[in-house]
């Protein structure tokens, strides 16, 4: 199928990350609906859904509604030390109100920073212990002096709704691939914003073609926002989805990686796999048990979902990790963009991996139809032939196409044309087991 949508220029994804980097989101709020909103602009067909404050999703329930417009410290001669609108890292997630003086030995109850990174700005959330606080580097820390502190945090904390986005694309087919990334982190580049970035650019290039599977694709926040959509959908959700994909740390410059679902054998980790092969140096494989983001709902138990992640450098495996330090920076407009192409190959590998069956006894004369050199030698024995001459060797009505390109040794992408070509010829058919049943029976009984 022909890629309808092309990204001339290069920093598309980058343009997009550099403009929703800056907003403050959470699990809730204004933020994420800010978020949506400009996501809705490069996909209009985005519904934006509010599930309220207390309704229950399995074992959790919808929390109240947070937005904050300001926070800062002021220093006893009131210059300011900590300011929410230099970096909305500063504030702990969810934080409540406070306008106070206090000490500086009780202000340090409530400051965060790292020892070990001590230029960076930790980030941290207390999303269901009501309480406050801010984070700030451990080298400004060092420098606090005694004395009284002015404490503001302008926030709110009542009832509301959490809010995200889910767009459906129909295909020809209700078995559906299932993309999900989240959209509750503050200002980080590779942990936040890389994923919803990628995803909307998925989402636009799935929407200009003629897809044979339908898409599901949420923008969630995280955990209780995937869990929430599941107490929604499980039922339609178990019965149709086909392979599925939790997008996430998709911007940075590393090497690739990729979680496993939880059984690791699923269709979703099978072509995973084969793109990543054929398509990338190097890539570090990790099994279930290194999950971190929303694969840990969509595949427990009980949801069982075949869901997996290609990331670039993984959550936690990467020192700026949940700090200041993974800034706009810290990801690259070639970063996004190979994710984004890694995740458009495994896509359009699902969609073509069929199980096709050849058609003739023996092998069939490729000269006469124009497919083989009719001056016969070894030298003739090139890749395109090698490639026609697997994909009719292997096309046993068992082998599906990722299979064939497995033992051609040669990316899925590759055999496209040849498949295509071979069709065309009448030398391979697609396979369809109720269709094959019925003939032996009729032959057979």
């Amino acid at each position: 199928m022909e890629d309808k949508l092309n990204i001339n220029n290069i920093n598309t994804l980058y343009d997009f990350a550099q403009k929703i980097y800056p907003i403050c989101r959470s699990i809730t709020g204004n933020g994420v609906r800010l978020t949506l909103k400009i996501i809705q602009e490069i996909l209009p067909e985005l519904k934006i859904h509010e599930v309220k404050t207390g309704t229950k999703c399995f074992d959790w329930e919808i929390p109240k509604e947070w937005n904050i417009t300001n926070a800062y410290v002021k220093d006893p001669s009131g210059k300011k030390i900590i300011d929410f609108k230099e970096n909305n890292l500063h504030i702990v997630g969810y934080s409540i109100p406070v306008n106070e003086k206090i000490p500086l030995s009780e202000l340090q109850k409530y400051l965060h920073s790292l020892k070990e990174m001590p230029h960076a700005i930790p980030y941290l959330t207390s999303y269901y212990n009501q309480t406050w606080g801010f984070c700030l580097k451990h080298c400004e820390r060092k420098k606090l002096l005694d004395g009284d502190y002015e404490v503001v945090i302008d926030s709110s904390l009542k009832d509301g709704s959490l809010t995200y986005g889910e767009l459906i694309i129909p295909g020809k087919s209700q078995k559906e691939i299932f993309l999900s990334t989240y959209i509750c982190h503050p200002s980080m580049g590779n942990n936040e914003t890389s994923g919803p970035c990628v995803t909307t650019y998925l989402a636009k290039w799935l929407s200009s073609r003629d897809n044979y599977y339908t898409y599901r694709i949420i923008f969630v926040p995280e955990t209780i926002g995937a869990v929430a959509y599941l107490s929604k959908n499980l039922k339609t959700m178990q019965k149709n989805t086909y392979a599925g994909f939790q997008i996430t740390c998709v911007g940075d410059d590393n090497s690739y990686t990729l979680v496993t679902s939880r059984k690791a054998n699923t269709v979703a980790d099978k072509s995973a796999k084969h793109i990543l092969d054929n398509y990338v140096d190097d890539y570090k494989l990790y099994d279930f048990s290194y999950r971190g983001s929303d694969e840990r709902q969509y595949s427990c138990p009980r949801v069982d979902l075949p869901i997996c992640s290609i990331m670039r450098t993984k959550y936690g495996d990467y020192k700026e990790y949940h700090t200041s330090l993974d800034d706009i920076n810290f990801i690259s407009a070639n970063g996004l963009n190979g994710a984004y192409n890694i995740y458009k190959n495994v896509l359009i590998a699902l969609e073509e991996n069929k199980i096709y069956i050849a058609t003739n006894f023996c092998e069939p004369q490729l000269g006469k139809r124009n497919l083989r050199d009719n001056l016969g030698s070894q030298k003739s024995f090139d890749l395109k032939y090698k490639i026609i001459s697997d994909v009719l060797a292997y096309a046993d009505g068992k082998n599906d196409l990722i299979d064939i390109a497995n033992l051609s040794k040669v990316s899925i992408i590759n055999i496209l044309e040849t498949v295509k070509t071979l069709l065309s010829h009448k030398l391979l058919k697609e396979y369809k087991p109720s269709l094959y049943s019925k003939i032996k029976r009729l032959v057979f009984r």
